[in-house]
């Protein structure tokens, strides 16, 4: 096992579908909007609760959230627990830290196409899309740099 796959961090997904928006790029789109929907709750809730929230703008079945819920918690995104003789589920990361562990792993990821392609693309992409933001590239690259030296 490599040093970075043993590296103990928040489970991902080891897809991604690049057409998809948010989160849904590493989850599914119900998955996704159930984890959206758990983070914005803020505090352990039951499966009713969740679908009340999910239903609002999906059209979807009590029992179809209950099986995706089952299935984060099988991903180790949900944690379920008994509260008041009723199952409760909750994250076990913020929604920042799903997001920095699954750009980290996207990156390590995309890194073994080789790091000259990779950050020559980026770099491409920052420049024509955002200008502004190429050049916050560049402060945060020369502060990283100064940082290693010492």
């Amino acid at each position: 096992m490599s040093d970075r796959s043993s590296r103990r961090r928040p489970p991902t997904a080891s897809t991604i579908r690049l057409d998809a928006d948010g989160i849904a790029k590493v989850l599914g789109d119900l998955e996704a909007r159930v984890m959206e929907v758990v983070w914005e709750l803020d505090a352990p809730a039951t499966a009713r609760t969740v679908h009340a929230e999910v239903a609002k703008e999906h059209a979807v079945a009590l029992l179809t959230v209950v099986t995706v819920l089952n299935k984060l918690v099988t991903k180790r995104l949900l944690s379920r627990r008994k509260i008041s003789d009723l199952l409760h589920y909750a994250p076990t990361a913020s929604r920042e830290e799903f997001l920095a562990t699954t750009s980290r792993q996207m990156v390590e990821g995309i890194l073994d196409f080789g790091p000259e392609a990779v950050a020559s693309s980026f770099i491409d992409v920052l420049a024509a899309g955002d200008p502004d933001r190429l050049a916050e590239l560049s402060r945060l690259v020369r502060r990283r740099m100064r940082e290693a030296k010492g």
